[in-house]
């Protein structure tokens, strides 16, 4: 780059710079600088500087890697928000393991964070919930129930239909049927909001709050909003709908609030949401939406942008659709749903820690294709269980040895001895960890963090096959250099709320 401008050749260039490097930096840190090729520096640091990373380590333990940041800024995370309406699939657990992931790289690096699940209560989606089970109720009894157009057909209802009769008895069903849909909404909503949680604790994500549509309603935050946008100048009356201006927002058109027949679209009770969020104090807003939700974000940020709200707060994050594959054959249906594989039956068959791992390896807006077989297969393969037997084998070091890692202490100990390409390469990954959590973090990409305890565990894998450690003259070194590996698998792994044992 400096070639051009100076008019000398780069090795020129190079060579100049490298010998006023050394007063300019620290002592102690670099031992040699070369130039290489056409131009390129070389940076060789002093041992001592490489293997300092060691004691960092021992010494932070748990805690290696979490950072500051995000100190002093407040983040809403809310994920899932699924409709109560049935059992969470895939979809919904890819959506669970990010938002849980986002949430904990956040607070990884100092941000106050808040999980958050929203309940869309009070739709048409839930009436027609209630009118599906009030049919199955009727089934149950032998009498004709038609299940609405656009309702929901599977299994889970006829279940819950014959639970509720089992305890309101056979009367339920001679109900008056307004009075009957209306007592089905609320056993319904109930029933899918309790499954669902139970399943979602399962599957290692919990929540700090829940908030429900109906509030919004409630407690007026829905006049609030618009009133609010009617002050900015930002609404207006057209064909006997009210409308907001979101063209001027970069919207690519402007969007009905509410209709001519006085109901409200969607995006009236999501904005007011969205405001609360921010009369609550959040700096920031992350939401995982489904990809079904790709063609909102826009509307959903002039809206925002309306209100006055600075670009930085809402920070979407779309996951895209995933695919179960077993046997080289794609798996579409649920027995008990009749249209979608649940997420319980899949972490039942993969484990919860495969699961979650798998989820978490690529991107969330692109395409993903669950392979159950690898997820349950113990091998090399597998990425969740090469990374879990790295950690397990530097465990079963120490449990060789007869002592407990915590006991190994760097102190004293020299740690120069540590000059095989394999522990050089280890001492690099454990010094970038701290770097790749911030960087995660910021990029909302929980999936570096796999990439990141992949690369270790190679590493790992291949230290251990190649060296001894007990009984050789580098024994005190390379039980530090052990401890420190499996302090940063176990912590990578904590991020994405999965396992590290000991024992595989």
């Amino acid at each position: 780059m400096l070639a051009k401008p100076l008019k000398q050749p780069p090795r020129a260039v190079a060579d100049k710079l490298v010998s006023e490097l050394p007063a300019l930096l620290p002592a102690g840190l670099v031992r040699q600088i070369d130039v290489a090729g056409p131009g390129f520096i070389n940076f060789f640091l002093e041992t001592d500087r490489r293997v300092g990373v060691l004691a960092d380590v021992l010494a932070g333990g748990a805690d290696y890697g979490r950072g500051t940041t995000g100190r002093g800024v407040t983040v809403n995370v809310e994920f899932v928000s699924a409709n109560p309406t049935g059992p969470l699939h895939v979809g919904h657990g890819r959506g669970a393991a990010l938002g849980d992931g986002i949430a904990a790289l956040l607070e990884w690096t100092g941000h106050a964070g808040t999980r958050e699940f929203y309940v869309n209560d009070a739709g048409t989606q839930i009436e027609k919930l209630a009118q599906s089970l009030w049919a199955r109720v009727q089934q149950q009894v032998g009498r004709t129930g038609e299940i609405p157009e656009g309702g929901y057909q599977g299994e889970y209802l006829v279940a819950l239909a014959e639970a509720t009769l089992a305890r309101e008895g056979r009367a339920f069903a001679d109900l008056p049927p307004e009075e009957g849909v209306r007592r089905c909404r609320t056993i319904a909503t109930l029933s899918q909001r309790a499954e669902q949680d139970a399943d979602l604790r399962q599957f290692g994500v919990r929540f700090d709050v829940v908030s429900f549509e109906s509030e919004l309603y409630r407690d007026g935050l829905i006049e609030r909003t618009l009133a609010d946008l009617a002050a900015r100048g930002h609404t207006f009356e057209q064909d006997g709908a009210l409308w907001l201006r979101t063209t001027a927002f970069g919207d690519d058109k402007d969007r009905v609030l509410r209709k001519s027949d006085g109901t409200y679209t969607y995006l009236v009770p999501d904005v007011a949401y969205h405001r609360q969020k921010r009369e609550r104090g959040f700096a920031r807003a992350v939401d995982i939406w489904g990809a079904d939700h790709h063609g909102y974000v826009p509307r959903m940020r002039a809206a925002l942008r309306a209100l006055g709200y600075p670009d930085d707060f809402f920070h979407p994050e779309v996951v895209q659709l995933v695919r179960i594959m077993r046997a080289g054959e794609e798996v579409r249906f649920s027995k008990r749903t009749g249209d979608f594989v649940t997420l319980r039956e899949l972490f039942e068959e993969t484990g919860v820690d495969a699961a979650r791992y798998f989820f978490l390896m690529r991107r969330g807006d692109s395409q993903f294709v669950f392979d159950v077989d690898l997820a349950t297969s113990q091998t090399e393969e597998n990425p969740v269980f090469y990374v879990q037997m790295a950690h397990a084998r530097m465990s079963g070091i120490f449990r060789v040895a007869a002592r407990a890692s915590e006991s190994v202490s760097a102190e004293g100990v020299d740690l120069r001895l540590l000059g095989e390409a394999e522990e050089l390469e280890l001492l690099k990954e454990l010094t970038a960890f701290p770097g790749v959590v911030t960087r995660a973090a910021a990029t909302y990409e929980p999936h570096r963090i796999t990439g990141y305890l992949e690369g270790l565990a190679r590493v790992a894998h291949a230290w251990y096959h190649r060296y001894r450690v007990l009984g050789e003259p580098e024994e005190a070194a390379r039980l530090v250099l052990a401890r420190a590996v499996r302090q940063v698998l176990a912590n990578g792994l904590a991020i994405l709320g999965i396992g590290a044992p000991d024992r595989m």
